[in-house]
């Protein structure tokens, strides 16, 4: 570790007392003068039982100085390594402030049996806490930057293997002010040359192997100069966004997360799925209706056309709904339009002017209204209103590895293949976007996804 980041790791925390103290005492003084930060609005009364300040120092700020102090330690915001963004700290700092108060309101109600002398005193200092507190961090913060920019407290970063390390480790040491990347070494003898001619703070080997007798020499080299090691994953290095720190009783582990749709992220995806399609089925329901009959009037039976897709995880086919835009028996004749198939890329069929699509059909089609039905499928867990789109088994069969990973989630009705180019795109760069779906997903995106749907339908995007 570095003297710099020692010094202002340990700063912190005088810096935070004083913004502390300084966030109280001036809430304090507002409410003795009866100022509640609204201008030209007096709403305070007269302070009644507003403690002497010397009481109020001894009796509540000191206390809530180190109270703040501990849970400032206990969210690791005095690591002298900290790996946190600005936001993460930003977020943390209110989090505590937001602790404190739900505290001292615990505290006077449950314990002194009163109420606390001062409701506004205490909303103002909950604002001044994460103001006063952001604002000297990010002081340290620029402070300690500064420092980097003239190489002061820069770690020198080694990389050492066989394999050099990856883009993305390579483009985070260079672009990190915090580290100076000073090459890659392919094995002990360049690495001690490298030594020679500067002293690297940190080594990091591509290619660790516990059996290799390599590695366990790089690791007594480096512990017996007191040198920083550490290994890169060897594998899924292309996608360190998926990979998931967790413990395995008292060992390290990293974990490989093919997606973020899991837990919580899962749960709340299904809810929404499941809230959304209900509340479109009622409002959809007249739209449902007509367009049921005027199948059934002009093409006759069946009205719906029930079509066997590949599912979540490749397990099984799920039952997608459609209402019915091809002739009846329209499977048999695909064998006769093989030869036609437009879409030579990849395993998908498709032809732009399909002779099974009937009149009805079309126009169902050039405004997916045939997509319609599917929300039963959103509704019963078959599918999801956002995802991949699901393919036919025949289709599936085909895929490669690569391409088998967007079954990773459920299928959907829409997805962001479908809003950036549909049938225009190539079976690869479809892959390629639901696959970032797949592995960027947030709630965020999918709101996106439903609000480019609207426009894509509108301005009759051609029908998957």
């Amino acid at each position: 570790m570095k003297k710099s980041e020692a010094l202002f790791g340990i700063v912190r925390i005088p810096l935070d007392a004083l913004a502390i103290f300084a966030a109280l005492l001036l809430s304090y003084h507002l409410r003795a003068a009866r100022i509640d930060l609204i201008p030209n609005v007096q709403l305070l009364e007269e302070a009644q039982s507003l403690p002497l300040l010397r009481a109020y120092i001894t009796s509540f700020v000191l206390p809530s100085i180190l109270s703040l102090l501990l849970l400032a330690a206990f969210f690791g915001l005095y690591v002298l390594r900290t790996t946190l963004s600005a936001w993460q700290e930003v977020f943390r700092v209110m989090t505590i402030a937001l602790l404190w108060v739900v505290g001292v309101i615990g505290w006077y109600f449950l314990v002194r049996r009163e109420l606390f002398f001062s409701r506004m005193l205490l909303v103002h200092s909950v604002l001044f806490l994460m103001i006063f507190i952001t604002i000297l961090r990010a002081a340290v913060l620029l402070l300690q930057r500064l420092f980097l920019r003239c190489g002061i407290g820069v770690h020198l970063v080694a990389s050492v293997g066989k394999q050099p390390a990856s883009h993305v480790a390579q483009d985070t040491l260079k672009n990190d002010r915090r580290y100076e990347y000073v090459g890659h070494v392919p094995d002990m003898k360049a690495l001690k040359q490298l030594t020679a001619r500067c002293r690297p703070d940190l080594v990091l080997q591509t290619d660790p192997n516990p059996s290799s007798k390599e590695t366990v020499m790089l690791i007594d080299y480096c512990r017996s100069r007191h040198i920083g090691y550490a290994f890169l994953p060897p594998v899924f290095a292309d996608v360190p966004h998926q990979l998931v720190v967790e413990r395995l009783g008292f060992l390290p582990m990293i974990r490989f997360c093919p997606t973020r749709i899991d837990g919580w992220g899962k749960v709340w995806k299904r809810l929404f799925d499941i809230v959304a399609s209900i509340v479109l089925l009622i409002i959809l329901s007249p739209v449902l209706l007509l367009l049921s009959f005027l199948i059934l009037l002009t093409d006759g039976r069946p009205v719906f056309y029930v079509s066997r897709r590949v599912g979540e995880h490749a397990e099984r086919t799920i039952p997608v709904i459609k209402f019915r835009s091809m002739i009846r028996h329209a499977e048999e004749r695909k064998r006769d339009l093989l030869l036609k198939n437009e879409r030579r890329d990849g395993p998908l069929f498709k032809i732009k002017n399909d002779p099974r699509i009937t009149r009805t059909g079309r126009f169902l089609r050039r405004f997916d209204l045939d997509e319609l039905p599917q929300l039963f499928n959103v509704l019963a867990g078959h599918m999801s209103l956002i995802g991949p789109r699901p393919h036919l088994p025949e289709e599936v069969s085909r895929y490669s590895l690569y391409e088998r990973r967007v079954f990773a989630v459920k299928p959907g009705i829409s997805g962001l293949a479908q809003v950036s180019g549909r049938s225009t795109l190539t079976f690869r760069e479809e892959v390629r976007l639901d696959l970032q779906y797949v592995e960027e997903w947030s709630f965020l995106l999918d709101f996106w996804i439903v609000w480019r749907t609207l426009f894509v339908v509108i301005f009759r995007g051609e029908g998957s």
